[in-house]
């Protein structure tokens, strides 16, 4: 096949390449150039931006294209009416984000989404991205009637994530000493290595799949201390886990990546079956964990974590944590 990607070269989009050049297929790539150019020489690259200049695509065609950039409506319905012409189909990569209420445990694709009062909006935050992403869906659906396929994916982890949210957890285990552990060790969790959504993204678009997916995992219930202990067993770390309850971390505003709060469940419970159904599986957690580590250690030595707690804070949460149980 034919391949656009709209993106190409952060995290999903790199691991997308990767995966559908291993299936033989022939990729071009349309972006900024701002990010890791120098990835996938032997493709061809298409400079344009989506916020105003899509000319490169002019007088192409393409058997499909997959949008892993689009953020905002506007953007997204003048990529996807560009392309209506050109491609047979169009793949959105959503995001869970769009449910409206994550109080609700078990949510299929039919769960209410959110919404905006003002649908111009375009600044992204925790309130705007996930009916943000509604609004992106609806643009796509709208250029290309029942040519599209829209994709929810939960958290992404693995190699090359810029964000570090599942990272500094097998890379904070891997220090050894006591930890701090977030909630109960039963507390569910749902994310998905980044190869394992490329490569089912790929065998969707071969197969010209259309309609909405929830795209996370695993096909198990995962826990918290399920993660703790996997990487914990692949650093051969001596970590000791020191379970720190919800109120204590509420009361003092501590937010953790991959873990959410009990009252928000229903980001941890999200169903999935039908992408099961349609063929999505999962490598084994230690994998995942193992292959992450390696890349974050293979790193620059100097580039800091861009998530979990930092050391001191950590130990000053311990300590009063410590103190609070003794009282």
């Amino acid at each position: 096949m034919k391949l656009l990607i709209l993106g190409g070269t952060v995290f999903l989009g790199r691991h997308i390449v990767e995966a559908a050049l291993a299936r033989g297929h022939e990729i071009t790539l349309f972006n900024r150039r701002q990010h890791n150019g120098e990835l996938f020489p032997e493709v061809e690259k298409l400079r344009g931006d989506r916020n105003g200049d899509l000319s490169a695509l002019e007088g192409r065609r393409w058997d499909a294209a997959i949008d892993t950039s689009g953020y905002f409506p506007r953007v997204v319905r003048a990529s996807a009416q560009k392309l209506s012409g050109a491609v047979d189909h169009y793949t959105f990569i959503s995001s869970i984000s769009v449910y409206a209420d994550f109080t609700q445990v078990g949510m299929d694709e039919n769960a209410p989404v959110g919404t905006l009062k003002d649908e111009s909006v375009e600044e992204i935050t925790n309130e705007t991205y996930g009916p943000l992403k509604v609004l992106c869906e609806q643009a796509a659906e709208q250029a290309m009637p029942g040519r599209v396929l829209i994709v929810r994916p939960g958290f992404i982890v693995g190699p090359h994530d810029p964000t570090d949210r599942f990272t500094c957890w097998p890379y904070r285990v891997a220090q050894g000493g006591e930890m701090l552990a977030p909630g109960k060790p039963d507390s569910p969790l749902q994310f998905i290595d980044v190869r394992d959504l490329a490569s089912w993204l790929v065998r969707m678009v071969e197969d010209s799949q259309t309609g909405v997916f929830n795209a996370t995992g695993p096909d198990y219930t995962l826990t918290m201390q399920d993660l703790l202990e996997t990487c914990r067993k692949v650093s051969g770390s001596n970590t000791r886990f020191i379970w720190v309850s919800e109120p204590f971390l509420a009361e003092h505003n501590v937010e953790l990546p991959i873990w959410v709060p009990s009252e928000e469940a229903g980001a941890t419970t999200v169903d999935c079956s039908k992408a099961f159904e349609a063929g999505l599986v999962f490598r084994p957690l230690s994998s995942t964990v193992r292959d992450t580590l390696a890349w974050y250690e293979a790193r620059t030595p100097s580039t800091p974590l861009r998530a979990g707690l930092r050391p001191e804070q950590e130990a000053q949460l311990l300590q009063a944590w410590r103190e609070q149980q003794h009282q």
